[in-house]
């Protein structure tokens, strides 16, 4: 392992700030658009429930190779030409987001509804008594579940490996191939993966116990 980090470092350091950017940029976006399309779920408008739920079945039941594929394969012979990289941070924030949903759905529904009804019967709308009443409390009760959410979409991300994304899996696969060292390389991978994984999973117990 310490030959492979000398003689591979830069490319492995690469792979993983690559992973490290995809992650982040995936992790925003997949909680923002889960969680507009877990409060579709509970709208009073039942076209916008159907539209939510549509999409969060469609997208938790293709598997995220496929998705990744789809935008890296059929996208640029139709539409536009996109990279790997981009590609594979597409398909995982569409892949995530619908997990989120779900997620994020069951905290709102955890909240009592006489806490909306008590805003609405105060004078707010609908969507303000999501924002400030409902959704504070419903993410508290999703901490653990979204953190898990989280710590599988970093790992996810070496989906990235299949079509070119230059992320920390796909280094580690170039390296095994050009070292003959494969059981080294992919203990070194494991253990960048860990230093992404760890530190996120310790935050979120951190958080959890933080808003018990």
């Amino acid at each position: 392992m310490i030959s492979i980090f000398q003689n591979y470092g830069g490319a492995l350091l690469y792979g993983l700030g690559q992973t490290l950017l995809c992650s982040i940029i995936a992790l925003i976006f997949a909680l923002i658009i889960g969680s507009g399309f877990a409060i579709l779920e509970v709208v009073p408008n039942k076209f916008l429930r159907i539209i939510a739920r549509i999409y969060i079945e469609v997208f938790r039941n293709i598997p995220l190779l496929v998705i990744t594929m789809f935008f890296y394969v059929v996208i640029p012979m139709y539409i536009v030409e996109i990279s790997g990289f981009v590609s594979g941070t597409v398909g995982l924030i569409l892949y995530s987001s619908a997990f989120i949903a779900e997620t994020v759905r069951s905290g709102i529904q955890s909240v009592d509804p006489g806490q909306m009804e008590g805003s609405r019967a105060n004078g707010l709308t609908f969507w303000q008594s999501m924002r400030y009443i409902v959704l504070p409390q419903a993410f508290r009760y999703v901490i653990p579940p979204l953190g898990n959410q989280f710590i599988n979409l970093v790992k996810n991300s070496s989906v990235l490996a299949f079509v070119a994304g230059f992320d920390l899996m796909y280094q580690g696969n170039v390296i095994a191939s050009d070292s003959l060292q494969s059981m080294s390389t992919y203990l070194c991978v494991g253990v960048l993966y860990l230093i992404l994984t760890l530190p996120l999973s310790y935050y979120m117990r951190h958080l959890e116990k933080k808003l018990a």
